[in-house]
């Protein structure tokens, strides 16, 4: 397999890590849209927001048990969670990520 996503989990491609446990992985953002820009991944590989089913719903429920953990570690009150699901709607790593954007995001 060659996602960017799953080479980041294994160490294969560095990146600056915010947060990590066994299930989830947040990192900073290569290409920041916002004065905060965390992108939040499943350690398990899944595709995308469609591909999520009853095998897998607990991957998905593990990103969104982390992010106010990463929130508040990261001081953030407020905060914005975008996925973008399929070519179509601008995903461009087939690896079902989160975007946690924070600052003042009113003109975003």
């Amino acid at each position: 397999m060659d996602c960017i996503f799953c080479k980041i989990i294994k160490g294969e491609i560095p990146s600056k890590k915010v947060y990590e446990d066994e299930n989830v992985l947040a990192f900073h953002d290569i290409n920041p849209r916002a004065k905060t820009h965390i992108v939040v991944i499943p350690k398990e590989h899944i595709e995308s927001a469609a591909a999520i089913d009853a095998q897998n719903a607990c991957a998905a429920a593990n990103v969104f048990t982390a992010i106010p953990k990463i929130a508040r570690e990261l001081g953030l009150e407020n905060y914005r969670i975008i996925n973008n699901c399929g070519e179509g709607a601008g995903q461009t790593v087939f690896h079902i990520h989160f975007h946690l954007l924070g600052g003042d995001l009113r003109d975003f």
